[in-house]
């Protein structure tokens, strides 16, 4: 096994392998924003195995014109894809996606904690 990382192109941690990710919508489940981003950010379907839980993020730089610094609560899940041969497809959030594999080094701190915990 591995975990599929993806070079972001935007702040925050711009230019770092990260975990694919965004936002919950108005009135939408966590579970359906992990399946929505999936397929916007990758191209493909999600089966969700696990949650691993809420972590606290705090970046010096944001994404948002007049904002100096974000404040994230992340909840971390642990996914599979549903095809056996995903085509992983690219978005504007990541210039490429990449799979890691154990010993995970050079990683964001932030990618790191997720890993700990699966």
């Amino acid at each position: 096994g591995g975990v599929l990382l993806g070079k972001r192109e935007n702040e925050p941690a711009k230019g770092e392998w990260f975990v694919p990710g965004g936002t919950v919508r108005k009135n939408e489940s966590r579970t359906d924003a992990v399946h929505r981003v999936a397929t916007e950010e990758l191209g493909e379907a999600v089966v969700i195995d696990d949650c691993l839980g809420t972590y606290e993020h705090l970046y010096e730089t944001a994404d948002v014109d007049g904002v100096d610094s974000k404040h994230y609560l992340a909840t971390g899940y642990r996914c599979h894809f549903e095809r056996d041969d995903p085509e992983i497809g690219g978005d504007d959030q990541h210039s490429t996606f990449r799979v890691f594999r154990p010993p995970y080094e050079d990683l964001h701190p932030y990618v790191t904690q997720y890993l700990d915990d699966r």
